[in-house]
Parts: C-alpha cells; sequence; structure tokens
C-alpha cells in the first residue's frame, strides 16, 4: 500500500473541498457530525473533502441543507472544470 495521499481529482473539486471543510470547521463540527448531519456517510465527507470524490447534484443538495448553507455558496465562482 502506498503512502502517497491521493490527489484531488481537479481543481474544481479541490476548491468544492476546501469550501465544504471550510464551512464545517466553521460551524465547529467534526468530519464526523458533519456527515451526519448532511445525511451521507463520514468517510464519502472526507473524499470530498479532498476534492477525490465528484458529488451529483442530489448530494451537493444534502451538503448544503446540512452544512446550513445554500448550494450557490458552495459552488459559486468555482473554478471551470477543463
Amino acid at each position: 500500500m502506498s503512502d502517497v495521499p491521493k490527489q484531488p481529482l481537479s481543481p474544481t473539486l479541490r476548491e468544492l473541498g476546501e469550501r465544504i471543510r471550510a464551512r464545517r470547521t466553521e460551524l465547529g463540527w467534526s468530519q464526523e457530525h458533519a456527515a451526519q448531519q448532511c445525511g451521507v456517510h463520514w468517510t464519502y465527507m472526507g473524499q470530498v473533502e479532498r476534492g477525490q470524490r465528484s458529488a451529483r447534484v442530489e448530494n451537493l443538495l444534502k451538503l448544503s441543507t446540512g452544512l446550513q448553507t445554500t448550494p450557490g455558496k458552495l459552488l459559486d465562482g468555482l473554478p471551470r472544470p477543463e
């Protein structure tokens, strides 16, 4: 097994993950607590925060609702995918 951490899939997903992590941190929540509030598994939450997983629209809605924000705040101004 490699000790090299997986890289984000794209700059867009990296930035989205940073925004999700920042909002979770702002709320003072652990990944586990945030995942529970969002209705997703904690491993999924971590993968999204690291930009290693692309979230479907349905999951973006779960994440934004659970994190007490709007989809727009998470998505507006993200780098455009190549």
